[in-house]
């Protein structure tokens, strides 16, 4: 009776948002942040299909980094939300800006919003609109200047 099921834990859970529902038990939310977050930013020039988002923390104010798997379509960036509203995606929609590398292009990210779980969008990549139809929020921001960070 004291052990709530991984339902009940995501409903409470403040990543589990109307749009963006975690799709992941909170345990595991956990256990990434814990241990899995620290190893993935320096390895991820090393693993495909990972890059670092990196964002100023909206309370802190200091300069944080988060390991992502995004998706570039034109001047458009995606990423898949299945942990739900995290706290980097709060940070960078709290700045309006972010920095992240895809290949071996630094971008500056602006305007940055969520396409809620369930939205057919055909402007973004392929694999977030399907994951979106699916259920999955995603979060998308635009491309600055066509690729150079600031």
């Amino acid at each position: 009776m004291g052990t709530m099921s991984a339902n009940s834990d995501k409903k409470d859970h403040p990543n589990d948002v109307p749009g963006v529902p975690m799709k992941f038990p909170v345990w595991l939310e956990n256990f990434q942040i814990r241990y899995v977050n620290p190893l993935a930013v320096p390895a991820a020039r090393f693993i495909p299909g990972v890059t670092v988002i990196r964002h100023r923390g909206r309370k802190s104010g200091r300069d944080l980094q988060t390991a992502v798997s995004a998706y570039r379509k034109g001047a458009t960036v995606a990423i898949m939300l299945a942990h739900g509203k995290t706290n980097w995606v709060k940070n960078i929609l709290a700045a309006g800006e972010a920095d992240i590398r895809i290949g071996r292009r630094d971008l500056h990210l602006v305007n940055p919003r969520i396409v809620p779980a369930g939205t057919d969008d055909p402007s973004l990549p392929a694999i977030a609109r399907a994951a979106a139809r699916r259920g999955i929020g995603v979060f998308v921001a635009d491309v600055v200047g066509g690729g150079a960070a600031r």
